[in-house]
């Protein structure tokens, strides 16, 4: 008899244990209840599995095990254990074992019982930003983006993530993958200002859409509810919605405030968190290697038999059998011709998606699940730090509405969102003692009041190279002493060798103090905070190969226009003052307290001007050669074959990919009236080799470029405390 009481009263301890670990984890929780089902008139409270009036005793549940289960309940796990245990008819004998039938069904539960409640505890709520680039105003397009990152091995997430996606779209994308993006931005060419098609303040987002999964779920089917409520200095109210478990869910998140979210099972709450988006203000400005110069967003399309004539050169050149562009155009110039031309994210500046300071700033967005990247990119092509940044510049091709501001100013007005900032005198601030007289006497410059402001987060800066007169060198280093070019400087500005440019590399400094008081007075990034600004190093020199010897053949990927030649000392002396550039604007960003930028410059080494073959040894893609077609044949290959953005050895645009790519023409008038040339055919060879990006980086170069940048961004946001805790890293993260 003391035998067959203990077994009973063990047995009811441990049923009584597991009851009371069920309703510990439901108290641990906060949610002690399952959810109500529904109220009956008198008020009484019915849950799911009860009685429909009070005073019914429920009854067992019977186990029911279906073929296909649509939707589980935890109650139905519930059930059993509250419900009232059975013992047989007749009393037990003494002498008798305890009969195995008449043990409470707890040993054996119909339902997943507590050993299926026992793993919601490792539950977690997961949520990423539904669109994290915001320039994108399709979140699909930033998906692209995103799924190639996760794509990646870790290896290369490590090393390149930003080189390597843009080796996986090219290789998905023959003619590039900006093609269809470019069009859907929040950049509104026409009015030169960010503007989103949905008409909403793109610098200031007041919300984030997010999406929302449940991680360690082990039953997808259960229904789960879902409860949100808006957090801030007034909470709002609480709101819910029931899913199937494992369907993901997409909420608005209030910003900054954020949204709370809890995940209920049968009326437990399995996990909960407060869902805060880090959105980081990102601004690029600077020159042709921060717009992205070489790398339209649409380049242009041959025709597989046409060709076009440029009449004679400057001599007795046959300027016969050249690649015409595809499309019904009669003559160079006219609208089908125009119709076909290189399309570009702002045509004035040539400010593409390819962009190095576009891929730093869409990396930081796709690699944080976290974060939202709000960029305002305002790069053009030819710009220097005073008529640029400082002095508005109408960019280097004609349109109709060209950039109305200068690059600070339109910063400035850009951290005012849909305010317009007004506009200040500025006439002593800026000219240095008078070192920079652009900058003397009726200078005014927008600047947002600093309560208005957004802050920005980093400021992404390519300037200097023009401010030497870069483009003038390399001009002056490929252009033979008997160019008839040389005597059109007006067209180039001027063509000058080193000696110029070292009296201008002396003056470089001063503009940069003048640049750095802007970004503090102006743009109102704090003094201490100086890190936030990233000085872009230019790739090394291209004229001259890994060894620092002059390319094999002195017109090696420019026998587009006869009258290029690279000559070895031009050569030499070119490279030595690209070197004393970098080391000028490394001990100005030191001294000023920005961020340095030159891990790419390794990274180019390799992959020079030269880069490739002549002689038909090797890829398609890698072929120097322009090709021309003479009686009836194409050589050395069709131009129709040709991708601008193919991987390839080398990283920067000779001149004969620079026709191929973005192969800029202007109409005869504008040649006529700014060269007084009657006969112009000829310079247009010239325009197309030189105005479409030659000597620039390749796509492949900005997002080598770009990766460079990223590094030293992560690392300025960890110091200021904006490196999310949920950044992916190679060996974690899964798509």
């Amino acid at each position: 008899m003391v035998r067959f009481y203990a077994r009973h009263l063990f047995v009811s301890f441990i049923a009584s244990c597991a009851m009371m670990v069920g309703i510990a984890a439901a108290q641990s929780v906060g949610t002690p209840l399952p959810p109500i089902d529904q109220e009956t008139p008198d008020g009484f409270r019915q849950y799911e599995g009860e009685p429909a009036q009070p005073g019914v005793e429920p009854q067992p549940a019977v186990p029911q095990f279906p073929q296909t289960t649509p939707r589980a309940s935890v109650g139905d796990a519930i059930d059993p254990l509250l419900a009232p245990r059975t013992f047989p008819q007749a009393p037990p004998d003494p002498s008798q074992p305890f009969p195995q039938d008449a043990l409470p069904d707890t040993a054996q539960p119909a339902a997943p019982g507590i050993d299926g409640l026992l793993p919601l505890t490792s539950v977690e709520i997961d949520w990423r930003v539904e669109n994290p680039f915001r320039f994108f105003a399709d979140a699909k397009d930033t998906e692209v983006h995103r799924a190639t990152y996760l794509s990646l091995s870790p290896e290369q997430r490590e090393a390149a993530p930003v080189l390597a996606s843009e080796h996986a779209l090219a290789r998905r994308h023959e003619a590039g993958w900006a093609e269809t993006m470019y069009r859907k931005t929040c950049w509104a060419g026409r009015r030169n200002r960010h503007v989103c098609p949905d008409k909403s303040d793109y610098v200031n987002p007041d919300r984030h859409r997010v999406i929302v999964s449940l991680k360690g779920m082990t039953e997808p089917n259960v229904d789960c509810r879902w409860i949100t409520s808006e957090l801030g200095p007034s909470p709002g109210a609480e709101s819910a919605v029931t899913r199937p478990c494992g369907e993901p869910m997409t909420f608005s998140a209030p910003y900054p405030a954020g949204i709370g979210v809890r995940v209920e099972v049968g009326g437990i709450t399995v996990a909960s968190t407060e869902i805060k988006v880090r959105d980081i203000f990102v601004v690029g400005i600077g020159d042709s290697f921060g717009s992205g110069e070489g790398n339209p967003d649409v380049p242009v399309r041959f025709s597989p038999e046409r060709t076009v004539e440029y009449g004679k050169g400057g001599g007795a050149d046959d300027l016969t059998g050249y690649p015409a562009r595809a499309g019904p155009w009669k003559q160079v110039g006219d609208d089908a011709f125009v119709e076909g031309n290189a399309r570009w994210l702002d045509q004035a500046c040539h400010r593409s998606l390819y962009s190095y300071q576009v891929r730093a700033a869409l990396e930081l967005a796709v690699e944080d699940p976290h974060r939202a990247v709000t960029f305002a990119g305002f790069a053009c092509s030819g710009a220097e730090v005073t008529w640029g940044l400082f002095l508005r510049y109408k960019g280097n091709e004609w349109v109709p509405n060209p950039p109305d501001l200068s690059q600070i100013s339109a910063a400035a007005d850009a951290q005012c969102g849909k305010r317009d900032a007004p506009v200040v005198d500025m006439p002593e601030a800026y000219h240095m003692n008078g070192i920079i007289p652009e900058l003397q006497g009726g200078l005014t410059l927008s600047k947002c009041p600093p309560n208005q402001a957004r802050k920005i987060d980093l400021v992404l800066l390519s300037v200097g190279g023009n401010d030497i007169g870069f483009a003038r060198l390399v001009a002056n280093a490929v252009l033979s002493d008997e160019s008839l070019v040389r005597n059109l400087g007006g067209w180039f500005g001027q063509v000058h060798g080193n000696k110029e440019s070292q009296e201008l590399l002396t003056r470089l400094d001063q503009r940069y103090k003048a640049m750095n008081r802007a970004i503090h007075g102006i743009l109102h990034v704090p003094w201490d905070e100086s890190d936030r600004v990233i000085l872009t190093s230019y790739p090394p020199f291209a004229l001259l190969d890994d060894q620092g010897n002059m390319c094999r053949d002195g017109s090696a990927g420019m026998e587009v226009f006869s009258e290029f030649k690279i000559t070895q000392k031009a050569a030499l002396s070119s490279s030595w003052l690209a070197d004393k550039l970098d080391q000028i604007m490394k001990k100005s960003a030191e001294l000023h307290g920005w961020t340095f930028a030159e891990d790419h410059r390794k990274t180019f080494v390799g992959r020079g001007l030269c880069a490739g073959h002549t002689n038909g040894l090797g890829p398609l893609v890698d072929d120097l050669r322009l090709p021309r077609r003479h009686d009836g044949v194409w050589k050395p290959y069709n131009p129709a074959h040709y991708e601008p953005y193919a991987a390839r050895l080398r990283w920067f645009r000779t001149p004969n990919d620079a026709f191929l790519t973005g192969n800029f023409h202007v109409a005869g008038s504008v040649v006529q009236k700014v060269l007084k040339l009657q006969s112009f055919s000829w310079f247009q060879v010239l325009l197309a080799s030189t105005y479409s990006g030659a000597f620039h980086p390749t796509a492949e170069g900005h997002a080598a470029i770009a990766d460079s940048v990223v590094l030293r961004a992560r690392a300025v946001l960890q110091r200021h405390g904006q490196q999310s805790a949920a950044v992916a890293t190679p060996d974690t993260e899964t798509p």
